[in-house]
């Protein structure tokens, strides 16, 4: 809905600066929420997103500005003083307690209780009832580990409902959605919209902004770039918002992508096997070639990616590097044979949180030069500088921890931590997921030129278009089975999507 100039604010943060060391992270940055909207805030990683958020939501401090809510000053020291105040944060990692039930999480400190002693009954029936609001029908009572990522993304908002929120903050609540999940969530904020909730949505995926918003917000290094009305900001105008030029000027104009120079086969996988994920696949990657895996979440992608790398054992089938067999029983076989992998859940698996960009950049090649020879902190300094001038890594020095980057840094770190190495091969299991559009053209940019100086990638990605710009071909998995492989006329985001949903 687009707001009349005479409504006021439910929510508004003005003139709102905060400086880290080195680093300038909002400078007088205005933001504004009305009752019953869902407004998107868009903008490049270390565009001051996250740190917006954490001052809105009481994680930190705001070193000037002011915040206001119903047209009161407020000040919130913490998530608690913000959640009482009726502005509740819903994280893209859930933030509730999975050993409890869906019930206690949804009435965490604020249990019905008589004579001291919670009244489980009752708290389960509030939790029915609430519950119907999000068209959920489930047993309130069993663990919230028990259910799907999207259900507890489901539990943590009518958790922020519950608390009588008049701000709901979701910092991408559909990144590790299918699309039906996505569709059901949708549905529900547009329901909460209609009640009167101000709803803040942070999402890379620009076509669920153009699904689901009513305005936009642009930040680009800290500072404000509009606010936009959905009607009056189209797509490529937002862009060119977000990253402060066309996008062209970024990526180079997509083309078809070119057969390599060289058909020598580096990678040749025969009828791989591996018991409940991968079911007889079959696949080559040349040298200097970008082979693409696309398929749903679930289809089996993830799952080569992990066979590849040594992670889970093949049961039957053959895996041959430049035309000999090897056996890859655990990550170090890989690395051996000159295979790298960035994991999909670069959090998890990718970084080592509390260990600074250049111990991580420099984590794989003191792995391949043996614990007993050191690489000294002088030369993991130069190397991790290297590669923060020529990747653009948003940092103040090689010695901040890594878990203080945004996304799109973390993962040029990993990608640094590999080239390193100078793999032959390189797998890269979602490398644009929950990253910024500067940095996605970025790293397509990178994959091109690495397969310009002769190395082989193989890319598991639901992004489709991102596969047609950049590979040579393009693996479709469905049911951890191989379905189709296209190439050449053949390869568009159109034929990817038929063949992933081919009965």
């Amino acid at each position: 809905m687009q707001q009349e100039q005479s409504e006021k604010a439910l929510f508004e943060l003005s003139n709102i600066s905060k400086q880290f060391p080195g680093v300038k992270a909002l400078d007088a940055v205005n933001f504004r929420l009305f009752p019953g909207e869902v407004h998107a805030l868009l903008g490049e990683n270390g565009a001051g997103k996250s740190t917006l958020v954490k001052i809105m939501t009481g994680v930190l401090p705001k070193d000037s500005g002011s915040i206001q809510l119903q047209q009161q000053e407020i000040s919130p020291s913490n998530t608690a003083e913000a959640q009482k105040l009726g502005i509740a944060p819903v994280y893209q990692e859930v933030n509730l307690l999975p050993n409890l039930s869906v019930a206690h999480n949804l009435f965490l400190g604020r249990e019905p209780t008589r004579f001291g002693c919670i009244r489980w009954q009752q708290m389960a029936e509030d939790a029915r009832q609430l519950l119907k609001r999000f068209k959920l029908n489930i047993d309130v009572t069993e663990s919230l580990s028990h259910y799907s990522v999207a259900i507890q993304q489901l539990v943590a908002i009518a958790r922020g409902v519950a608390m009588n929120a008049k701000v709901l903050v979701l910092d991408e609540p559909t990144a590790s959605l299918d699309s039906s999940e996505v569709d059901t969530l949708f549905d529900i904020l547009r329901q909460l919209k209609s009640e009167g909730i101000a709803i803040l949505f942070i999402t890379h995926f620009l076509e669920q902004v153009y699904q689901i918003s009513d305005r936009i917000t642009v930040l680009r290094s800290g500072k404000l770039i509009g606010e936009y009305p959905i009607t009056d900001l189209p797509r490529g105008k937002l862009i060119e918002a977000m990253l402060g030029q066309e996008l062209q000027q970024v990526t180079g104009e997509q083309t078809e992508a070119t057969e390599p120079a060289k058909r020598e086969p580096l990678l040749t996988v025969s009828n791989a096997t591996v018991p409940h994920s991968v079911d007889d696949v079959s696949l080559t990657v040349n040298k200097g070639e970008a082979v693409g895996m696309a398929g749903l979440l679930g289809s089996g992608r993830t799952e080569v990616c992990r066979a590849l790398f040594g992670i889970d054992t093949l049961k039957s089938g053959e895996i041959k590097i430049r035309q000999q067999p090897v056996t890859l029983n655990q990550p170090a076989d890989a690395m051996q044979q000159g295979i790298a992998l960035c994991p999909e859940d670069r959090k998890t698996d990718g970084i080592i949180g509390p260990l600074s960009i250049r111990e991580n950049i420099a984590l794989a090649l003191q792995v391949q030069a043996g614990w007993w020879r050191y690489i000294s902190p002088e030369k993991q300094r130069t190397l991790a500088n290297q590669y923060i001038e020529s990747f653009h890594i948003a940092t103040p020095d090689s010695e901040k921890p890594i878990e203080e980057l945004s996304g799109g840094n973390q993962q040029k770190v990993i990608l640094a931590r590999w080239l390193a190495i100078s793999p032959q091969l390189l797998i890269l299991d979602e490398p644009t997921r929950g990253i910024d559009i500067g940095a996605h053209a970025e790293i397509i940019k990178l994959i091109k030129s690495l397969c310009d100086e002769g190395m082989s990638l193989l890319v598991a990605s639901s992004e489709l278009e991102e596969l047609v710009a950049f590979a040579n071909r393009v693996v479709v998995m469905r049911d951890h089975r191989k379905v189709a492989e296209l190439q050449g006329a053949e390869l568009s985001s159109q034929s990817i999507m038929h063949s992933i949903a081919e009965v």
